[in-house]
């Protein structure tokens, strides 16, 4: 099913962003480990939308009710579920969107697939809104993840061509690694906060969007971990990365600037330190064949432009078949990186959970 994702470490999401709520349901999770809700919650919050004019003014907390699966702070090792109840819907702003294609949107593809039955209210199951429940299960894997001394992190690479400090990838350290996740506005320079949130600012008043990139890094993630071919870290990160709504393009290590290098460059020279096998340079981004080297695991996603924008727009009644001028009411974010840094953090840390278990020969079905 196209909601569900992995193998030792499951997820199946739910419901639609204007329905009574949006869930998850995780298999997997091993018994026993600890989990702080607060924590959770703190998480969940960092991709909450109407904290400021960078994202929507829909209110919604977020808050999840966790429904099985953790009892007395526990994983119980059964199913874990969690549901999001919606509230501050306004399902009026979309009536004319039963038969209107939004450009950019899956409107019209969503009623090719499902015969026009499919809830369009607010993109319906295609909605950036379920990545609140992606969050949750992302922040259940971090957390286990943690638990074995292993880290992720991210921050906004680039808003608008505006580009943040990159990072390490050789020398990353857990407290750079975590820091941006601390702040309201996850980058690690400041000047560049104030440059990126003026392009989104300029993007809004003109009723227009900007994108960008989120850079995502795993520290402590052990070598070995991993297949060639088809079932690499690389080829199920990409896969649950891409699940993310306005996700156009996802690359590892030097990733598309690797083109550009010869093997001399590229290459990444082997040392011994401490009695223990690295690479000088880490351009492979921590994977070799499929396979973890032990070295930090990097990730770099790539967000359009929301496409919901207020200018006029020519588009098409698809059941008519007739041309028409769309002008989008409702509330949309002018830019979804700095909301999407937490979501590429959780989706990247399940990945990595789901091959690490897979690795331990971790069998809970």
């Amino acid at each position: 099913m196209s909601s569900e994702w992995g193998r030792f470490f499951k997820i199946s999401i739910f419901g639609e962003s204007h329905g009574a709520g949006i869930g998850v349901t995780i298999q997997g999770a091993p018994a026993g480990i600890p989990i702080d809700q607060e924590a959770l919650f703190q998480f969940m919050s960092r991709r909450a939308p109407g904290k400021d004019k960078t994202s929507t003014p829909r209110k919604e907390s977020d808050l999840p009710e966790t429904l099985s699966g953790i009892f007395q702070g526990h994983t119980t090792g059964t199913p874990i579920s969690a549901l999001i109840r919606n509230q501050d819907t306004r399902s009026k702003d979309y009536g004319e969107l039963a038969h209107t294609a939004r450009p950019g949107h899956a409107d019209y593809t969503g009623f090719l697939r499902y015969g026009g039955f499919q809830d369009f209210r607010g993109g319906g199951h295609f909605s950036g809104r379920l990545t609140a429940p992606l969050c949750y299960a992302g922040g259940i894997a971090k957390q286990i993840l943690a638990s074995r001394n292993i880290w992720v992190g991210a921050h906004v690479a680039q808003i608008a061509g505006i580009p943040d400090l990159p990072f390490d990838p050789v020398g990353l350290d857990q407290e750079t690694l975590l820091k941006p996740g601390k702040s309201g506005f996850p980058v690690l320079a400041p000047a560049a906060e104030d440059k990126m949130r003026e392009a989104i600012e300029n993007a809004r008043i003109s009723q227009d969007s900007v994108g960008g990139i989120v850079e995502c890094a795993a520290l402590g993630f052990p070598g070995g971990v991993g297949s060639p071919m088809f079932d690499g870290i690389e080829n199920r990160a990409a896969s649950i990365l891409f699940g993310i709504p306005a996700v156009k393009g996802v690359e590892f290590g030097a990733g598309f600037q690797a083109a550009y290098l010869k093997g001399s460059q590229n290459n990444d020279p082997f040392t011994v330190v401490n009695d223990k096998i690295l690479s000088k340079t880490n351009h492979a981004g921590g994977i070799l064949g499929g396979i973890s080297t032990g070295m930090p695991v990097l990730a770099r996603v790539a967000f359009k432009p929301t496409p919901s924008i207020s200018q006029p727009q020519e588009t098409v009644d698809f059941m008519e078949k007739k041309e028409k001028e769309l002008i989008i009411k409702g509330r949309h974010d002018p830019c979804v990186v700095v909301r999407a840094v937490p979501v590429v953090e959780g989706a990247f840390a399940v990945a990595l959970l789901d091959c690490l278990l897979e690795a331990e020969g971790y069998n809970h079905f």
